[in-house]
């Protein structure tokens, strides 16, 4: 399949927070997401697997939390986001 690219600054608000949470940071206006969909994921999950232990620990923050623990600090990160963005 073909990959479909969207330029960050013509996305709207929800999809962009989506695909935020989805890549794990933020993104920038002047940035382009690039989405690929293949038929036979299995070799990319166990390599995806392999990766996760190569990455550092300050990537891992949501280790050990529950669901309901992610949804109160990703509000807290919503919220300070909002308030400094208006400065």
């Amino acid at each position: 399949m073909e990959a479909v690219t969207h330029r960050v600054g013509e996305i709207t608000t929800a999809d962009r927070e989506a695909l935020e949470h989805l890549v794990g940071r933020a993104l920038r206006a002047d940035q382009e997401v690039v989405i690929r969909v293949v038929e036979n994921a299995a070799p990319h999950k166990a390599q995806s697997s392999t990766m996760a232990d190569d990455v550092p620990d300050w990537w891992k923050i949501y280790d050990g939390l529950s669901e309901e623990e992610i949804e109160r600090l990703d509000q807290a990160i919503r919220q300070r986001r909002d308030l400094t963005s208006t400065c």
